[in-house]
């Protein structure tokens, strides 16, 4: 269940990237002016989706999903105005690329908030609990083999710690790495060094 949730949220960042990329791309369709002001807002737009994947406090998680949400306002705003004044086929395809910008960041918000439920946790301690009973009552020679029945509550407990920390988008040991992503602004800005943000503090 986790192990799925975490392969699902990968394929989503790495949809992102790709939404993102071609829509950057698109956006060379526009009257130039539109063009530089959206290629600009986008540039901006992929900082704050890089930062959302790193380990932030609530309030910087706040303020970066604040700013995601005015950039996105104001790149649809952007694509808007040209499409109103100058409709063409070729206009629809920025817009459809916007949408799908859009509709990205909300899928991977989406499988962020989508974790094991609670009742799943507490029918697996239920579990845990019980299988750890039935090998204290059925011990023998307890002082002799310490080491022995201490293996299976380790083991226990190493599983748990697994699946919670793969459950966890962005805490914990294993996180998603918005890998796609850093290479897209790479890639869009050569000259520019990009650095893990989950190694520093934002």
């Amino acid at each position: 269940m986790a192990i799925d949730r975490h392969d699902n949220r990968e394929t989503l960042e790495e949809g992102e990237a790709n939404a993102i990329g071609t829509e950057y791309l698109r956006a060379g369709l526009l009257p130039s002016k539109a063009s530089a002001r959206t290629k600009d807002l986008l540039n901006q737009y992929l900082d704050q989706r890089i930062l959302f994947y790193s380990r932030q406090s609530k309030d910087k998680v706040q303020e970066i999903q604040q700013k995601t949400d005015a950039l996105q306002n104001a790149l649809w705003v952007e694509v808007l105005e040209v499409a109103r004044s100058q409709p063409s086929p070729t206009i629809a395809l920025v817009i459809s690329g916007m949408n799908d910008v859009l509709n990205s960041q909300g899928y991977v918000q989406a499988a962020s908030w989508n974790r094991i439920p609670y009742p799943a946790w507490a029918l697996m301690s239920a579990i845990a609990i019980c299988a750890n009973m039935l090998v204290g009552f059925g011990a023998r020679n307890f002082r002799k083999n310490v080491g022995l029945f201490m293996i299976f509550p380790f083991v226990t407990s190493i599983s748990f710690f697994l699946i919670a920390d793969i459950d966890s988008p962005r805490g914990g040991v294993i996180r998603i790495e918005p890998r796609n992503l850093m290479t897209l602004k790479q890639n869009l800005n050569p000259k520019m060094v990009i650095t893990n943000p989950s190694s520093t503090n934002h």
